[in-house]
């Protein structure tokens, strides 16, 4: 698991989500990242995951559709 010896932290990045599971797996890496990140083709992750924009606002995620 990255950043389990909790010494190596994520940065914050522009990717491109490529299938649902992928794109979730970057929004959740995105989140637990430090800085502002972008991620395109949110499409993706819209297939299989309805508002998770806001679901993940409701509990204290800062996340932005721009």
């Amino acid at each position: 698991v990255i950043g389990c010896d909790f010494k190596t932290k994520l940065k914050s990045t522009t990717m491109t989500s490529p299938d649902i599971r992928a794109g979730i797996s970057l929004l959740i890496a995105a989140l637990s990242a430090d800085g502002t990140s972008t991620i395109h083709n949110i499409e993706q992750i819209d297939r299989g995951y309805e508002r998770i924009d806001e679901r993940l606002r409701a509990i204290g995620a800062k996340i932005e559709r721009v």
